[in-house]
């Protein structure tokens, strides 16, 4: 069974939350990086979220990883293992205000690119946020106690707007 599922209310504060840790990744990260993103519910204005900021720190390299990850373990960040089959390396900073969750992605990481294509349409299409939120609240009922599973059943609705958007930008 995976952890609890707490969701509150938008916070906006977590954009400049984003902003005070993205300084710090950036200092701490430099030599490596490529690009810093907020992602995740915190970073779409307005709806519901678990209470920490999700990042993805895009690196220059694959062969990076590992020195980012000798930094970051050096910084309190717990390691959360390789996640997606994509080479996307989960770290959690539990004692952060609020805490933090990042991501260290190779450049040109899927995992990455449909999460920034996922956050962009849910920032432009309210109804769809929306529908997002509704899911997720929902889903927070009726898996209050498995954040796993939670995470697990809002895989098609977020593949199904990864689709949309793709579409629309296509069109």
């Amino acid at each position: 069974m995976g952890s609890a599922v707490e969701l509150v209310a938008y916070d906006p504060a977590w954009p400049q939350d984003f902003e005070r840790i993205r300084a710090k990744l950036e200092r701490l990260l430099t030599p490596y990086l490529v690009a810093i993103e907020h992602i995740g519910s915190t970073s779409i204005p307005g709806i519901a979220a678990k209470p920490l900021v999700d990042i993805d720190i895009i690196l220059r390299s694959s062969a990076d990883i590992a020195a980012a990850t000798r930094i970051l373990l050096d910084q309190n960040y717990e390691p959360r293992g390789n996640r997606y089959d994509d080479d996307v390396w989960a770290f959690i900073l539990r004692n952060g205000k609020p805490p933090e969750r990042v991501y260290l992605c190779p450049p040109n990481n899927r995992t990455h690119e449909k999460r920034i294509i996922f956050r962009d349409h849910l920032r432009a299409h309210r109804a769809d946020a929306e529908a997002y939120v509704n899911l997720k609240l929902e889903l927070a009922e009726l898996h209050r106690h498995d954040g796993d599973r939670y995470t697990a059943e809002k895989h098609h609705f977020v593949d199904a707007i990864i689709e949309k958007a793709e579409g629309m930008r296509r069109a």
